[in-house]
């Protein structure tokens, strides 16, 4: 089974994301997903040589939906921010997050988090690999975004991946 799928949970997204595209249930787009869930695993998978492994699938599932959350939280402030608060109010400011993360993968979904929640993106890493350089559009007290970035995200992604 590990032939045929050596990422399994890349596949699984890779079959649910082309589903979800052509918003169809037809034999035609089964198919279209199987071989594309197949494919494109077996293909990147000697880009991935050491791979970590998912130590706890739904703790992962529940940082996914925690992110959901948190994404749809921070549209709403952001909308909040921009549509109601003077723009001299406003204390947007770099953030530097450091990060004790050890794993490639664990720093880029952190880093991938913090961006795709309004509001915040990473914008570079320090060449240690250490510490995060995030953009904030409001940062009234950033000592407590850069806590909330650890508590929230860092600490859950730590017991996930290592």
């Amino acid at each position: 089974m590990r032939r045929l799928f050596p990422h399994p949970l890349l596949s699984l997204l890779l079959f649910a994301t082309w589903m979800l595209l052509v918003n169809q249930i037809k034999i035609g787009s089964l198919v279209m997903a199987l071989i594309l869930a197949i494919i494109i695993p077996k293909l990147t998978a000697p880009y991935w040589p050491n791979r970590p492994p998912l130590k706890r699938v739904p703790a992962f599932a529940a940082y996914v939906l925690l992110v959901m959350w948190d994404i749809v939280r921070a549209n709403v402030e952001v909308a909040r921010i921009v549509l109601f608060m003077r723009n001299e109010n406003i204390r947007s400011g770099w953030l530097a997050v450091p990060i004790d993360l050890k794993t490639p993968e664990a720093i880029t979904i952190l880093a991938g988090t913090i961006t795709m929640t309004p509001g915040t993106v990473t914008s570079d890493m320090s060449s240690c690999g250490r510490v995060l350089l995030i953009h904030a559009l409001h940062a009234p007290d950033p000592d407590s975004i850069v806590q909330d970035i650890k508590t929230r995200y860092e600490a859950r992604l730590k017991r996930i991946f290592e």
